[in-house]
């Protein structure tokens, strides 16, 4: 009999880990999601759709990564499951009829959405191949990135600019809002694998232009001040404790006579060289001290008081702790990249009052009218919902009352079969009558039996007997002939 097969990516059986924090140390059920969305999936072109799939490798792990829209698919059938997905964050992909790419950032349930054109953009195989050593596709995606944010609020803007303040406040914190928050006592220092920059050019004119630059980047480190081939060392024995292959990634050192040739390069140590003295040194962004995380040995509690006593510590003369390590930083660019132009934002979800427009601005005036019609709006709808909701109870009542009805009719039907039940079946199946008794054929009240009794109170049913008792004497004796 053949086996039974487990379904293990996803249901029980699976080797998925058994709480978030399992992870990455600090993803719980609370963090944002987000679905990154082309509109229009058939029209947009194979260049948008690329980059909606990059910009969706960005925001992994909170995202929807598998996700397949198809052209019949609309906006609304996305907002519907929001709710149970718990989606908080739309980015919505769309190119429009004068060939512009534009980008939505919507916020779920209720909004805002803010509406950017990319003026320009690079995806991410194009930064790939303009690369020398590009890096990616390792575990650098199983956490969130860092976000880093320059330049978005300006101090000299106020309300009156032409980009207000409060709208720059509004625009960090939807920013802010797509990643999960940082704790920095508890998150571990190797889950920062990625950093996502946002840089806002400032216009020094004050134009009223609100534009993003978007990158996206890998943290590699190094250690420093270490030789090649002590580095090639400590690589070989992180290798070996593995279960990757080894082949071609180990020192050969079956030519040396001794680990000392490998280590200084030769009788003389002339190809001994660091980071300082090589001639090819390593381009870094930053040089930070790293706590290591190797493991220690616990310690009685006797031992630990002796050494207290002796004043023995894990601090050397210089005051550095043995297990700090100085590592360079390095960002290496992963894509894509884009040139965001904000244009508009709404009140609602994709649509609702335009709270700030680049091109269209409004008087006073006009802003009062388009209050008191915004007003008009809210109460109409409220009036629609109170209507729906009365109808909706009217026709609950009403099932509910036809509902009691067909009981009541079911509860007399009931009643009645019991009663001709009373009455023996046999009555009703051979015609019997209270008054006349049974008729045995059926025919009472037959108009071929009225017709039959008349004529044989005329005495002409007599002279039919005879006609019929002839034709069968000749019919016998034709039968007889043959």
């Amino acid at each position: 009999m053949a086996k039974k097969r487990s379904k293990r990516r996803t249901h029980l059986g699976a080797h998925n880990p058994a709480t978030p924090t399992a992870v990455n140390g600090h993803i719980n059920s609370k963090d944002p999601k987000s679905m990154v969305i082309r509109m229009g999936a058939g029209e947009v072109g194979t260049s948008i759709s690329q980059l909606a799939a990059d910009v969706r490798r960005v925001m992994e792990p909170g995202t929807a990564s598998r996700l397949k829209e198809r052209k019949a698919n609309r906006l609304r059938d996305y907002v519907t499951m929001c709710g149970p997905l718990g989606v908080s964050h739309l980015l919505l992909f769309s190119r429009s009829e004068s060939g512009n790419t534009n980008m939505r950032l919507a916020i779920t349930p209720r909004g805002p959405t803010f509406h950017f054109r990319v003026d320009k953009y690079s995806l991410t195989k194009d930064v790939r191949r303009a690369q020398r050593h590009p890096k990616g596709g390792g575990k650098e995606y199983i956490t969130p990135p860092l976000l880093v944010m320059n330049n978005f609020t300006n101090p000299n803007s106020d309300h009156t600019s032409k980009v207000p303040r409060h709208l720059e406040s509004l625009t960090t914190t939807a920013f802010q809002s797509l990643f999960p928050p940082i704790n920095p006592q508890r998150t571990p220092l190797k889950s920062i694998r990625r950093v996502l920059l946002l840089n806002r050019e400032q216009s020094p004119e004050d134009d009223g232009t609100f534009i993003v630059n978007f990158r996206h980047y890998a943290i590699t480190t190094k250690p420093v001040g270490l030789s090649k081939p002590l580095r090639r060392l400590n690589a070989a024995e992180k290798l070996l404790k593995s279960s990757k292959s080894k082949k071609g990634q180990l020192p050969n050192l079956g030519k040396l006579k001794d680990i000392s040739e490998f280590m200084i390069g030769g009788e003389n140590g002339a190809g001994y060289e660091t980071d300082n003295t090589s001639g090819s040194e390593y381009e870094t962004d930053a040089e930070v001290e790293i706590l290591e995380t190797s493991a220690r040995k616990v310690q009685s509690a006797n031992k630990a008081a002796r050494q207290q006593e002796d004043g023995s510590d894990d601090e050397d003369d210089g005051g550095h702790k043995d297990n700090v390590e100085r590592r360079a930083v390095k960002l290496v660019e992963l894509g894509p990249r884009m040139k965001l132009r904000m244009t508009k934002v709404e009140e609602g979800l994709c649509s609702g009052k335009v709270m700030w427009h680049e091109y269209v601005h409004k008087t006073k005036e006009e802003i009062r009218e388009l209050e008191k019609k915004w007003e008009q709006r809210r109460k109409d709808k409220e009036q629609r919902k109170k209507e729906q909701k009365a109808n909706v109870e009217r026709k609950k009542a009403a099932k509910a009352a036809n509902k009691q009805q067909g009981r009541k009719g079911q509860e007399e039907d009931e009643d009645e079969d019991e009663d001709m039940e009373d009455y023996d079946s046999d009555m009703y199946e051979y015609g019997y009558d209270d008054d006349k008794g049974f008729d045995s054929e059926g025919l009472a009240g037959d108009a071929e039996e009225q017709v039959n009794s008349k004529m044989e109170e005329d005495g002409e049913w007599e002279d039919e007997e005879e006609e019929i008792a002839d034709g069968n004497k000749q019919g016998k004796k034709k039968a007889f002939k043959k």
